[in-house]
Formats: C-alpha cells, sequence, structure tokens
C-alpha cells in the first residue's frame, strides 16, 4: 500500500464534514425519515445520506482502502483487514431524530490496528475535532482552529462522563478509583473529544457498541495526549473480527487530577 499524507487527507474530509453536517442538520429540521434495521435500531435518511457523502469522499481520496461503515458492513462476515476505513456517518442517530445536539459525524483510518486520522464533527454544536497524529489534534468552533493538547479545564472538578442514567457498579467503582466528584451523561463520541479539550477527564464503558462508535474519538483523544485503553490498562487496537468493542478507559492524562 502507498504511502499517504495524513494531513491533507484529514483536512480535505474535514472540508466534507461541514457539508455533510450541513445537509444533516437540514434534513433534521424538514423531518427525518425512520427506518427500523434487523437490529431493532433506527437509522434515518440522513444517515443514509450523510453516510453516501463520506463514503464517495474518503474512495476518491484512499481508493485502495476498504470502507467499513455502521451503515453498509455486514456482520456475518469477518474482518480481516488490518488497514481500513471506520465510519458512523451518525452517531447518536436516537438523540438526531429528537433534534438533540449531541450527535456526531464520524470517520477514522486504521492502519496496522490503530487509529491514525480522526474526525468528529458536531454540527449541531458547530464543534469540528480532527486530528492526524501525535501533536496535530485540533478543533474548529465558530471558524476558530485551536489546538487539543487535554490541558484541565477545570481544576475544582473531576469529571466523568456516562453513557446512561444508570451507570453500572463497575464503572463507579472505576471512578472512585480516579477520585471523580461529578458525572455527566452524554450520548456519541462527543464524550473522547470533550476529554481532549480538558473539559472533562475521564470516559469508562463496558463492553458495548462497535468500533466505528469510538474509534474517530479515540484517535482525536490519543493524538491530543490522553488515551483509551481496556480496562486492564492495555492497548484498545482495530480489526476484531465482529468489530464488537470491549471494556475501555479514556483518560484525559495518567494523572487526571491535574
Amino acid at each position: 500500500m502507498k504511502k499517504f499524507n495524513l494531513k491533507n487527507i484529514t483536512e480535505e474530509l474535514v472540508d466534507t464534514f461541514f457539508l455533510a453536517g450541513k445537509l444533516a442538520q437540514e434534513i433534521s429540521k424538514q423531518g427525518v425519515k425512520i427506518t427500523i434495521k434487523s437490529d431493532k435500531t433506527p437509522v434515518t435518511d440522513g444517515d443514509i445520506k450523510v453516510n453516501t457523502i463520506l463514503c464517495e469522499k474518503i474512495s476518491k481520496l484512499t481508493s485502495d482502502i476498504p470502507i467499513v461503515s455502521e451503515e453498509t458492513v455486514n456482520l456475518n462476515k469477518k474482518n480481516e483487514n488490518k488497514t481500513f476505513w471506520l465510519i458512523d456517518p451518525i452517531d447518536g442517530t436516537k438523540d438526531y431524530i429528537k433534534k438533540k445536539d449531541e450527535y456526531t459525524l464520524n470517520a477514522c483510518l486504521i492502519i496496522n490496528l490503530e487509529p491514525v486520522i480522526g474526525v468528529v464533527y458536531a454540527p449541531a454544536k458547530d464543534r469540528m475535532f480532527f486530528s492526524y497524529g501525535k501533536g496535530t489534534a485540533f478543533e474548529i468552533h465558530n471558524g476558530i482552529k485551536k489546538a487539543l493538547n487535554c490541558k484541565k479545564l477545570n481544576e475544582s472538578e473531576i469529571i466523568g462522563l456516562t453513557n446512561s442514567d444508570k451507570t453500572p457498579n463497575e464503572i463507579l467503582n472505576i471512578y472512585k478509583k480516579y477520585k471523580v466528584t461529578k458525572t455527566i451523561k452524554m450520548s456519541s463520541s462527543i464524550k473522547f473529544c470533550l476529554i481532549a479539550s480538558g473539559e472533562a477527564d475521564i470516559y469508562a464503558a463496558q463492553p458495548r457498541a462497535f468500533e466505528w462508535d469510538i474509534a474517530a474519538g479515540h484517535a482525536i483523544l490519543d493524538h491530543a495526549g490522553g488515551s483509551v485503553t481496556d480496562f486492564n490498562e492495555k492497548k484498545f487496537l482495530y480489526g476484531k473480527s465482529d468489530y464488537r468493542n470491549t471494556a475501555i478507559i479514556a483518560k484525559r492524562s495518567t494523572n487526571i487530577e491535574r
């Protein structure tokens, strides 16, 4: 496989994400059309149209790299690739349907099982996050670009993020270990980005969801100086045969108190 310019690919994708995010918002305002998938989860016409835009652009940028998207993946076929794209066109579809603002558009390039490019866009919040290597994580908000470095913003609290109202005891014990003083419920991959920006400190989750749900956010957090591991502090790698995530801990730093 030829060597790619990760910076150029990412910057071209960012422009495409802005266009796709605008379309997602327009569809939301008009009222989405909902279909129930075979796994009993909803998908909207917004998901499908965003997926088409992102896949077409990525295919032009890296034609020889396979694309794995939540909306087109065959879960009955084992993943045997070590280098591939993971796309979640709209993460947080239920929030998108309800016209909430935490849903995100996501794409991540995996090379040799590790995330090397991450793009996460929350159009309803006007927050674009992207990265393409260590020390190259950024956010664009209100037209202003800034570097992300995981520097803690709230010095009076240690903030843990959760994905439900009923946080399992196993997760609560992890938060106790890290002296979390406040938990905030949040949906979608934006959780990883807010840790990268220093607005939160830790997110832990039991085995749930799929690789495309977290890969782009993982890349951004990792490139900003944070980490994503399993509960045993082992590196989280991609390319599992069924794409299913193991348990994870995403942290702003080794010592999240500082």
